[in-house]
């Protein structure tokens, strides 16, 4: 059972998302908030599995939602959802801790794939959002260096782990690509995040793209 809050400013989306979810009987919608501080409160009397987290709550924007729950409650997934396709607000609420951004449009099956996806620890972003993220990466290659003699050598399996990771391939799924074990992904997945000092998937990503780790 994945324990789910909604918290989104519009009742009427709220109302559309509740009928949706409550549809999989895998899925329980323990609250729904219509403002930043409500969230903050809600999970200190109850705590979802995954936070249904609109990136413009009124009181406190979602940003700063997530920015706060990830010193206080940071087992909760932040899955944002939003219909701002732009590179600042991704970039900022990942930074801040949120595991994926979807869009307000995004239909019913793959609105109950990025739950699940996040649910396990895996990031998951809409294929538009993945397209804009990936523009910014370019961007901010094109503005960098090409060479950074700083990068650690990378074994032959972190760089495959890199490559399936870039293409948004789940933890399950690289696991079953190279026919290796969950353990074995997340060690690996830990030695890219130390070696190329970044801080989740999205700065893996951004690195590799940064100095040529993906081809």
């Amino acid at each position: 059972m994945i324990k789910i809050l909604i918290a989104d400013d519009h009742t009427m989306f709220v109302d559309g998302i509740e009928s949706i979810l409550t549809s999989e009987p895998e899925f329980k919608i323990i609250g729904r908030c219509y403002t930043g501080p409500d969230v903050l409160t809600f999970v200190q009397k109850e705590e979802p599995d995954i936070l249904l987290l609109d990136v413009n709550l009124p009181g406190k924007n979602g940003i700063d939602v997530c920015k706060e729950l990830a010193v206080l409650k940071p087992a909760i997934k932040v899955l944002a959802i939003s219909m701002f396709n732009e590179e600042s607000f991704v970039s900022e609420i990942l930074n801040n801790g949120a595991k994926g951004y979807i869009l307000k449009n995004t239909g019913r099956d793959e609105l109950f794939k990025a739950i699940r996806t996040v649910s396990k620890g895996d990031s998951y972003f809409s294929k538009e959002v993945t397209e804009t993220i990936m523009k910014g990466l370019m961007n901010q290659r094109k503005a960098s260096s090409k060479t950074n003699t700083s990068i650690p050598k990378l074994s032959r399996r972190e760089k495959e782990v890199l490559k399936l990771i870039a293409q948004e391939f789940t933890t399950q799924e690289i696991a079953d690509n190279l026919f290796i074990s969950l353990k074995t992904v997340e060690s690996h997945r830990s030695s890219l995040l130390s070696k190329l000092n970044a801080r989740n998937s999205v700065g893996l990503v951004r690195i590799a793209l940064e100095n040529d780790l993906l081809v």
